[in-house]
């Protein structure tokens, strides 16, 4: 008679972490909270859209974890500081942080975005990623090791030639800046910090984006057929999500203070 014996499942990578990931109602932030949950992560979800924070959550805990549904924008210093009392309050703890959230803003000749539209840009992108990282760190600090991603762009990295996108191309150069100095910074305290610049993602980021007066402002330059180098169409944002659980889990645990370029290679074309 033989005996029967019990198959172990092998530990998932995020197994009783608990990240905070923000923008999560929608894009990359969603798809990233989804992929840390089928790795077994408790996501605490942000957005300032309760709609579509409660649409992630739900999702979330489809896939058998856990969720905190957390409605709070991004350029608040109470909001965020509120969040992460939310989440120790929760679960005590914080291993992982998605700086996500951002918006295009006004793409426009230099001549024409108000003093009003640079500062909203650079406070929804920028801002935000140091009042983010600034509420989140000290929870951080409490665990032997975590991890911070910032999700940058080709714009201010790699391209240059997007003209009339200045404020936002500032906004997400200030961000790889941001993520190299607190990645020396946070080192001493074993936080990781890292950043992806997705290219052009499937994601419904035009909604805030306004495109005024750019006629003209390009050079005639022409591209082949294909832009889009390696699979030549856009790509998606689970393809950028499992970049980010790879930068947040153990298997980048000697990575930090790096950008890493999510775009089929097509920011070395276009650039």
């Amino acid at each position: 008679m033989s005996e029967s014996t019990t198959v172990s499942r092998p530990p998932r990578a995020f197994e009783g972490k608990v990240a905070l990931v923000t923008g999560a109602g929608s894009g990359i932030g969603k798809a990233t909270a989804l992929e840390l949950a089928r790795q077994g992560a408790k996501v605490a979800v942000l957005s300032k859209n309760p709609d579509r924070v409660r649409a992630t959550v739900d999702a979330v805990k489809a896939l058998g974890t856990e969720a905190l549904p957390i409605v709070a924008d991004v350029t608040s210093q109470a909001d965020l500081e509120g969040a992460v009392a939310a989440i120790e309050q929760a679960w005590g703890k914080l291993d992982s942080v998605v700086i996500n959230a951002g918006a295009n803003g006004v793409w426009a000749p230099i001549d024409d975005i108000t003093l009003d539209e640079w500062q909203w840009t650079i406070r929804t992108n920028l801002t935000s990623t140091f009042l983010t990282t600034r509420a989140t760190v000290p929870l951080l600090k409490k665990n032997d090791k975590g991890a911070i991603v910032i999700v940058a762009s080709v714009n201010g990295s790699r391209i240059f030639s997007n003209t009339g996108a200045t404020a936002y191309s500032c906004s997400k150069a200030g961000q790889v800046a941001f993520m190299k100095m607190t990645a020396l910074e946070l080192a001493q305290f074993q936080i990781r910090v890292n950043a992806v610049c997705p290219g052009w993602i499937e994601t419904n980021i035009e909604e805030n984006t306004v495109h005024r007066n750019r006629e003209g402002l390009r050079l005639p330059v022409e591209f082949p057929q294909g832009v889009h180098v390696l699979e030549g169409h856009p790509g998606s944002p689970d393809q950028v999500a499992r970049v980010m659980a790879f930068l947040l889990s153990d298997a980048a645990d000697h990575i930090s203070g790096t950008e890493m370029w999510v775009d089929g290679a097509e920011s070395l074309l276009v650039g």
